[in-house]
């Protein structure tokens, strides 16, 4: 019995010193890091996204067409009334046949509304897509030519120096850039 809590008392001793060697080797190779491979820096994605004239732009174009589809959608929900409160008015003959026409009409208005949330989101997809490559584009170009290591998106970051954040930066960047082509 004696032996077996030595032999425990051991193993976390042996537990300890293991976490002590990867911990030096952690530090020291940070340093090492650090003084050969150059600068390292980190980015706010998400506040560069939003932040971005085109990103805005793109969210505007995009509430225009959703608004469109709206106002398309309430002509077909204003049919579907007036031929309801017509369906008072008939009689039982000419009632069954306006009823087929509400529901290939309601059917229709749910299609529609599929197709345009289908369509909205496959605009939006794109538009993000597109967007987070340009960023991604920007930033590589920058830190090659500001000669930087690393740059990392700040959601993976613990803590990083204020000196280290480029956000603005790149948003600059983006911004003049899409003001030259765009004119905006």
């Amino acid at each position: 019995m004696r032996l077996h809590k030595a032999a425990r008392g051991c193993i976390k001793l042996y537990k300890v010193a293991l976490a002590l060697a990867f911990i030096f080797l952690f530090l020291s190779t940070g340093n090492v890091f650090a003084e050969s491979q150059g600068k390292i820096g980190y980015i706010d994605l998400s506040r560069s996204f939003d932040e971005y004239r085109k990103t805005k732009d793109f969210d505007k174009e995009l509430e225009a067409k959703g608004d469109m589809k709206q106002k398309e959608r309430e002509k077909v929900v204003q049919e579907i009334r007036k031929m309801r409160e017509e369906l008072e008015l008939m009689n039982k003959s000419s009632r069954e046949k306006k009823e087929t026409d509400i529901e290939a009409k309601i059917k229709s208005l749910q299609d529609f509304d599929q197709e345009a949330k289908l369509d909205l989101t496959k605009d939006r997809d794109n538009m993000v897509k597109d967007i987070l490559k340009e960023m991604s584009d920007v930033i590589k170009e920058y830190g090659e030519k500001n000669e930087y290591s690393i740059i990392v998106n700040d959601r993976v970051l613990l803590y990083g120096d204020h000196g280290m954040d480029l956000t603005n930066e790149i948003i600059k960047i983006l911004n003049d850039k899409y003001k030259d082509v765009s004119g905006k």
